[in-house]
């Protein structure tokens, strides 16, 4: 599994020969990729802020897996025809995207579409996606990537999606003001029990600069297993 992070929430990840983007903003500091390159099968959209759809419409080719409300707003205003399931789905749910699995599950944090509280864009989420079908039996063979989304901590991270979803790696936003700061996500790091994390959702604009050490530093506090790795924008992390 390939994980490229265009900083703040924008992953593409790849599981052999299924491409997916998850949160496609890329008016951020972190990277240099003209969206127009990228060519993913599937978009992933965690909630409806604007730093978190703002180039949904860039991928009108790609099926679109979000909550209905999500699903149903980026199809009425971006075009987009395909969706898995049709109309979207919903925490909890696991749906085959090529040749990978993706598991929705909770976030903790607001969602209005496009920040205009005026329209409600059903529960914010974060994603689990694994090359295989996760089950109740451990698989060592599994590999897992988990997508925290614009969280806060929550105790589903160490009820729910550590022992039963097994992430090896974790992406988790550490900018504060809006998510976790760098203390909480070390908590959270700790509390999925992935093999490697890395911070995000931070530097995109003033409130949430942080110095990444602070994230390195309360991850080890924390007694977290987990290796912190800053990844640098556009940078790619192979997971094995």
């Amino acid at each position: 599994m390939e994980l490229t992070w265009h900083g703040h929430s924008t992953w593409h990840v790849v599981v052999e020969d299924t491409e997916l983007l998850i949160d496609p903003f890329f008016d951020n500091p972190k990277t240099d990729v003209d969206p127009e390159e990228l060519d993913p099968d599937y978009l992933l959209l965690t909630h409806g802020h604007s730093d978190h759809i703002a180039d949904a419409d860039r991928f009108e080719g790609a099926t679109v897996v979000a909550t209905p409300e999500l699903t149903n707003y980026v199809q009425e205003n971006f075009g987009h025809e395909h969706t898995l399931p049709a109309g979207g789905m919903n925490i909890g749910g696991t749906v085959e995207c090529g040749d990978a699995w993706v598991t929705m599950v909770r976030a903790d944090h607001s969602n209005g579409i496009d920040n205009g509280y005026g329209t409600s864009g059903g529960m914010p989420t974060g994603f689990v996606i694994g090359d295989k079908k996760p089950t109740q039996e451990s698989d060592a063979d599994c590999t897992t990537f988990y997508h925290a989304g614009d969280t806060g901590l929550m105790s589903e991270m160490v009820d729910v999606i550590a022992p039963y979803l097994e992430p090896d790696a974790a992406a988790l936003p550490a900018g504060d003001h809006f998510t976790m700061g760098p203390a909480g996500a070390g908590i959270a790091a700790d509390w999925v029990g992935a093999d490697v994390v890395f911070p995000m959702h931070y530097d995109s604009f003033g409130p949430i600069e942080i110095e990444t050490r602070e994230f390195v530093n309360e991850v080890k506090a924390a007694g977290a297993a987990a290796e912190p790795v800053v990844l640098e924008g556009d940078e790619t992390y192979t997971l094995d």
